[in-house]
């Protein structure tokens, strides 16, 4: 067994010895490529959701220089027709791009060398694997040959982090290009492909850099954040895992979800961060374990780019809207950004956004990444008008609590003009945007519920204050072309603070009201 080509299946072993969640239903969809048109297959998501977990477990599997049944008897894939069709027939060429990034860096050498690494690397365990294979001839005649010497058994490539080079070179365009040529010379090539390769699993953060609109290895089918398909559930855990992992713990599975979920896809339903659930389960307690990894590193240095509107993009995210975002242009990479939509994208392939493809809409998934881009508020790389607007949601709370009126509805009226300005202001729901926009000074201070079940109907806006906070809590009543009174009105009629009576010595009823004919808001408030 060597470290590159046949690597058996020692890596997997040591991952079934913990608490290991079956994911080899992966096995079976990729067996069903090998050998076929579609035999190419890149599939990318964020830093810490498993991708060298998949890519052992395929190495695993695979690997002809192994006996690998003891692995995968118990696992789903067993129960597939395929299993014993493909179980330990091939050789594998098992790469992680970042192995070799790092020797460069070692080296002190150019990263432009990490191809003629790779293929050296690689050269090196094929003829040891094959003595007889021609040393002076190129990587792929070698791979032919011993193709043809081991009775016709093929490649298959498992590529780990094939990505880094991207991201790693964004200001080396040679860099770059010499790797993507090394990818397109095994996967573009028609001579040797069809003869030394039965299949192809690339695995990264992002998906195949474009080549202006095209993906700079178009053979490859791609499965991303964007569209996961029929690989959606191997993007994280689903609930039914999650159930499993929490049976007998000290964790419950709603704190679970309110903390992790939120990266659910159409058939799939929810999906959890399986780094953050395993942890929080080891540990006994949710918190934001993902945040401190390098996979939430970036996020302060794209919102600096205050691209086409980005910040504002931003600052609705954090109240809880959903915005729309044209995914399209991103040329994935980490330096092509044309407008605010390019950098969303990026941030849903980072896992820091949720995307919605039947509205094609993007929003926070989760508390924990929640908690990253509530950092932001506070910190230097906001421009001057949106800590205006946090100064102007704190100045609202203020008069709010203090029963300022006409102070409340003035400083909702700045805030529409001056930074919201929704598209079309014309109905309750464009209201309840420009609330939860005005508010979002409160994120670490409230709990924030909408269309709460209370009483004898449903609350619009119900802000309950966490364990530290010495604010009251708040039931905000809106109304369109009506009265700020009958608002208020209403929240006694159908007795809306039902559920809140741990805090009915500290509550604030607040009921708002706009008029479209004056254009101007209005408010009552009543403090209990």
């Amino acid at each position: 067994m060597g470290i590159y080509v046949n690597p058996g299946n020692q890596a997997f072993n040591r991952i079934c010895g913990s608490n290991y969640v079956d994911k080899s239903g992966l096995i079976g969809l990729f067996n069903r490529r090998i050998g076929g048109d579609e035999c190419l297959v890149c599939i990318s998501r964020p830093r810490r959701f498993g991708k060298s977990y998949a890519a052992k477990m395929l190495t695993a599997y695979y690997d002809c220089s192994c006996d690998s049944h003891f692995l995968f008897d118990d696992k789903t894939i067993a129960k597939d027709a395929t299993y014993e069709e493909y179980i330990n027939k091939y050789d594998v060429i098992n790469l992680d791009i970042t192995g070799f990034i790092s020797e460069c860096k070692r080296e002190l050498g150019s990263l432009e060398t990490v191809p003629s690494k790779i293929v050296q690397a690689v050269k090196d365990e094929i003829l040891l694997l094959d003595p007889d294979a021609p040393n002076d001839r190129s990587l792929e005649e070698c791979m032919i040959h011993c193709v043809e010497q081991h009775g016709g058994r093929q490649f298959i490539f498992i590529i780990d982090e094939w990505d880094a080079m991207i991201r790693e070179t964004s200001n080396n365009p040679d860099a770059q290009e010499a790797y993507l040529n090394l990818l397109r010379g095994w996967f573009k090539n028609n001579n040797f492909t069809p003869k030394a390769v039965a299949a192809a699993y690339m695995t990264g953060i992002l998906p195949i850099k474009k080549d202006g609109t095209q993906s700079a290895i178009s053979e490859f089918d791609e499965y991303s954040m964007l569209a996961p398909l029929e690989y959606a559930k191997y993007v994280g855990f689903t609930e039914t895992e999650v159930v499993e992992c929490c049976d007998g713990r000290e964790v419950s599975l709603e704190d679970i979800k309110e903390w992790y979920d939120g990266y659910g896809f159409p058939n799939v339903g929810a999906l959890y961060n399986p780094y953050s659930v395993m942890k929080a389960i080891k540990s006994g307690k949710c918190g934001s374990y993902w945040r401190k990894t390098s996979a939430a590193n970036p996020l302060k240095d794209y919102i600096k780019m205050d691209f086409d509107g980005l910040q504002e993009k931003i600052i609705r995210l954090i109240a809880d809207e959903e915005i729309a975002v044209d995914v399209d242009s991103f040329q994935n990479d980490f330096e092509s950004f044309g407008n605010a939509d390019d950098v969303i994208t990026l941030l849903i392939h980072l896992g820091y956004l949720t995307y919605a493809e039947e509205n094609k809409s993007v929003r926070i998934p989760n508390e924990e990444v929640r908690t990253e881009f509530k950092q932001l508020l506070s910190q230097k790389c906001m421009n001057k008008g949106w800590i205006r607007l946090i100064e102007r949601s704190e100045n609202l709370i203020n008069a709010v609590v203090s029963g300022e009126c006409d102070t409340v509805a003035s400083i909702l009226e700045e805030i529409r003009d001056e930074q919201y300005a929704p598209q079309f202001y014309n109905n309750e729901q464009a209201l309840r945007a420009i609330i939860k926009y005005a508010f979002v000074s409160l994120y670490d201070q409230y709990t924030k519920i909408e269309e709460m079940p209370s009483g004898k109907g449903i609350a619009d806006v119900v802000f309950i204050p966490s364990p530290l906070s010495k604010l009251p809590a708040m039931v905000v009543e809106l109304k369109w072309n009506k009265t700020s009174g009958g608002a208020l009105e209403q929240i006694h009629d159908r007795n809306y603070i039902a559920s809140l009576k741990n805090y009915e010595d500290n509550i604030v009823l607040v009921g708002i009201n706009y008029d479209e004919k004056t254009g101007k808001h209005s408010c009552q408030i009543e403090t209990m």
